[in-house]
């Protein structure tokens, strides 16, 4: 099956954009308030803005079985529907089911701009700091 498998998936030739690697413009980075979080359904991403001002995307699915996981602002967590596992604004599970924290994606600043490239989650088991993305300080 690997064979059959390895013969019928096309090469991906090296200078040739990944059409899987599309980057979403989520907008300046002042228009999040710290602590917050926004949906951006087109990109199935949540974007935190963390209470320090950093900033995360974070996958909407459950590392569990994959069900989407709102998020709930009164609450300040994300909350999944099917099994009851409950993540915090950084992704961190604060009650299992689920085995390790959200998926997260790659975000820069450019121009002042938050940008995610929402190509690949990237999977991990808890938020470092090095995870969340600031922007640079005006002079």
């Amino acid at each position: 099956a690997w064979l059959v498998g390895s013969f019928l998936k096309p090469l991906k030739l090296n200078g040739t954009p990944d059409p899987a690697k599309k980057i979403i413009d989520a907008g300046p980075t002042d228009r999040f308030v710290p602590a917050s979080v926004t949906a951006f359904p087109q990109g199935r991403f949540y974007l935190a803005c963390l209470a320090d001002g950093g900033f995360l995307a974070l996958s909407r699915r459950c590392t569990h079985l994959g069900c989407t996981v709102p998020w709930d602002a009164d609450k300040g967590q994300f909350a999944c529907p099917c099994h009851a596992s409950v993540f915090d604004i950084r992704g961190d599970v604060i009650r299992s089911p689920a085995p390790r924290a959200l998926d997260r994606f790659v975000v820069f600043i450019e121009n002042n701009r938050v940008k995610v490239e929402t190509g690949k989650p990237i999977r991990r088991r808890e938020f470092k700091a090095e995870q969340a993305v600031y922007p640079k300080k005006r002079t």
